[in-house]
């Protein structure tokens, strides 16, 4: 039986469907492919590369890591669930390292083949340092997915910022 005479629309009528589906549903969660979180630090620029870039640090207020700011560096940062032997790695490589304002990294979740792309930009002002944190490329999941990885990574970069402001309180200073 011939594509056509079992579906009722040939295959490519298919894919352009497919595709328009994708795009509408994105457009109706009111998801874009790009997530960007801005904050202000009151602290130096130096002290917050560190803690991004640190795999001690990072490993204290974020994922354990396994993590160098070296452009080619293999990483790896695991995130230990609340059952016992419940993790998922996150990997990816560093494709940029610009010490102290500039850190890019691809990031690729384990059981997926997407690969997506986290920017930390890091601009010292009067206040102290400005944090510009953007993940793009969640487009690249299919359908639904696309969706819920949107809205865990959003979720997700905003704890991640909090834990961070936390780490560097004068408390843990």
């Amino acid at each position: 039986m011939r594509y056509e005479e079992k579906f009722g629309f040939n295959k490519i009528s298919f894919i352009f469907a497919t595709i328009w589906l994708h795009i509408y549903l994105l457009k109706l969660n009111n998801m874009k492919d790009v997530i960007e979180k801005k904050h202000q630090f009151e602290h130096d620029i130096n002290k917050v590369w560190h803690a991004i870039t640190d795999a001690k640090q990072i490993s204290t207020w974020f994922l354990k890591a396994d993590f160098k700011p070296e452009a080619g560096y293999k990483y790896i940062f695991t995130h230990e669930g609340e059952n016992e032997g419940d993790c998922t790695n996150i990997t990816g490589e560093v494709l940029r390292a610009k010490a102290v304002t500039e850190l890019v990294y691809t990031w690729i979740v384990q059981g997926t083949e997407v690969v997506t792309t986290v920017s930390w930009q890091l601009e010292e002002n009067e206040q102290g340092t400005l944090l510009t944190l953007v993940h793009s490329g969640i487009s690249k999941y299919p359908g639904d997915t696309a969706v819920k990885m949107f809205e865990s990574f959003s979720g997700g970069w905003a704890n991640c910022i909090e834990s961070l402001t936390k780490f560097l309180s004068p408390v843990n200073a």
